[in-house]
């Protein structure tokens, strides 16, 4: 065979000569050609090559099982399949991911490829497709409307999975950071002004939640990305599919994936329905909100360091400037910021195109699915980056925090109890006035004694006020997370 041999493939519009060596065929080349837009094809997201590959194998299973395709035809469409799952010619799906069609253009990309494999395992060429056929044969029984959405919510289960972890080891990295300075206390701060003192330990601490309660909601919705509608085909009629196939497909698949794989209970609602990618997308975005609001308090405290807050230093990764010697800045908490700009846009996207689903479909599944794995690969790498070259490394100026604390006239909103809420303003204003601290001005304008004033404006008893009042709950520092 020749370096340019072709070979010549037709459908319903013409015919056009497709490159003999290439699993894909004509369809994927009019798609090649129709979509020339992002230069980012199908194949940059293999999970979802991999899950639609997934798919057609419970799908050639249920039609063997049922007797609607030979064993002839089953067997090699089934190690096809086997073999994409495994990583194997990912290369041969070019199409553009902002391809017209409702995801056709990539099912037909899919069935040509398994096919063409197919016929090859059994001896045959490719585009012998009276032995094997693209449509009739791989595609028995289903219709894009119903496999795409499939395939598209089985890479996303897949995708939560890396993401969860990632998850976790920064929750654990925050964990670890907060044992570390459980006891060393600070000022907290609200609308960026003093309030009362609180520790490091705590601080820290409150990212971790975030995360936890992330993965959590993460984790939740597995169960419905697993609802899922083969045997629906074009628009949840069940047209061109046996009755009994649709269960059967279920079945195969949910035994693959080791998944709960269920059927959607009403067909023709759910071709429609985007709700869970919807959910997915706003999921995201919180856990972009999470780090965002960890990147920046972190470069809030990190900033100075001597016209900042200067409570800690975050790791030095690169020199800050051109031309201010020793200047450092945060770049790893800036990377993470502009990360979560990026899920914050493709939230805006898949807002728009779940929104946009007219009559018995929305066609624009293939910017929802890339949207949504683009934005999960670019989490799970942020927080790995931000636990590896940011907060594994953060160093805590504990005597600045304590300094903090123990001189914010914020901390007379303790003597309001014994003193009343005038009288504590009055003391917060002169300390302000004359720089100096609570404690001195209560010392001399108030009838509490030594110990007394002790007890109440000691900032680390302060930061634990609600372990005292509360003593049948943990202190929030210890209720960590299962990791």
């Amino acid at each position: 065979m020749t370096r340019n041999a072709t070979r010549l493939e037709h459908d319903c519009i013409g015919e056009l000569e497709v490159p003999a060596d290439v699993y894909w065929g004509i369809h994927t080349l009019r798609a090649t050609r129709n979509f020339p837009v992002s230069h980012t094809s199908d194949g940059r997201h293999p999970q979802l090559i991999k899950a639609f590959a997934t798919v057609k194998r419970a799908c050639a299973q249920a039609n063997e099982e049922l007797g609607l395709l030979g064993s002839d035809k089953a067997a090699p469409i089934i190690a096809a399949c086997h073999e994409i799952e495994n990583g194997r010619l990912i290369d041969q799906f070019p199409i553009d991911q902002l391809q017209g069609g409702a995801g056709t253009s990539l099912n037909m990309n899919m069935n040509e490829v398994i096919a063409n494999r197919a016929l090859e395992l059994g001896g045959h060429d490719k585009g012998d497709y009276h032995i094997i056929h693209p449509n009739d044969d791989v595609n028995k029984s289903q219709s894009t409307n119903d496999t795409y959405p499939a395939a598209c919510k089985l890479a996303l289960i897949n995708e939560i999975r890396p993401l969860v972890t990632s998850c976790k080891r920064l929750a654990r990295a925050f964990h670890d950071l907060a044992d570390q300075h459980i006891n060393d206390v600070t000022i907290g701060r609200t609308q960026l002004q003093d309030a009362v003192p609180m520790t490091f330990g705590q601080e820290f601490h409150a990212f971790a939640s975030f995360l936890k309660t992330d993965w959590l909601t993460l984790e939740s919705l597995i169960a419905q990305l697993a609802e899922l509608n083969l045997g629906a085909t074009a628009i949840g009629t069940g047209i061109c599919a046996d009755l009994r196939f649709r269960q059967s497909a279920i079945s195969h698949l949910a035994g693959i994936t080791g998944l709960p794989v269920t059927a959607a209970p009403d067909p023709v609602s759910a071709v429609t329905d985007m709700s869970v990618y919807i959910a997915v997308s706003a999921t995201l975005k919180n856990v972009a909100i999470h780090l965002k609001k960890a990147a920046d308090d972190l470069r809030l405290l990190n900033s100075g360091p001597h016209a900042g807050f200067n409570e800690l230093d975050v790791p030095a990764r690169q020199a800050g400037s051109s031309i201010m010697p020793g200047k450092i800045n945060p770049v790893i908490p800036e990377s993470v910021d502009q990360c979560c700009f990026v899920v914050f846009g493709m939230d805006t996207t898949v807002t728009w195109a779940t929104s946009e689903g007219q009559l018995q479909l929305n066609a624009f599944d293939p910017v929802i699915i890339h949207s949504l794995l683009g934005g999960m690969e670019l989490l799970i790498n942020a927080m790995d980056m931000f636990k590896d070259n940011c907060v594994e490394g953060i160093t805590v100026n504990v005597a600045t925090g304590l300094r903090h604390a123990q001189s914010s006239p914020s901390i007379a909103a303790s003597l309001n109890g014994r003193i009343g809420y005038e009288h504590a303003v009055a003391i917060a204003q002169e300390a302000v006035a004359d720089d100096v601290t609570v404690r001195e001005v209560a010392q001399t304008r108030t009838n509490l004694s030594s110990h007394e004033l002790d007890d109440l404006l000691d900032p680390i008893t302060l930061s634990r006020r609600l372990g005292q009042t509360c003593r049948e709950r943990r202190s929030p520092i210890r209720q960590r997370p299962t990791l």
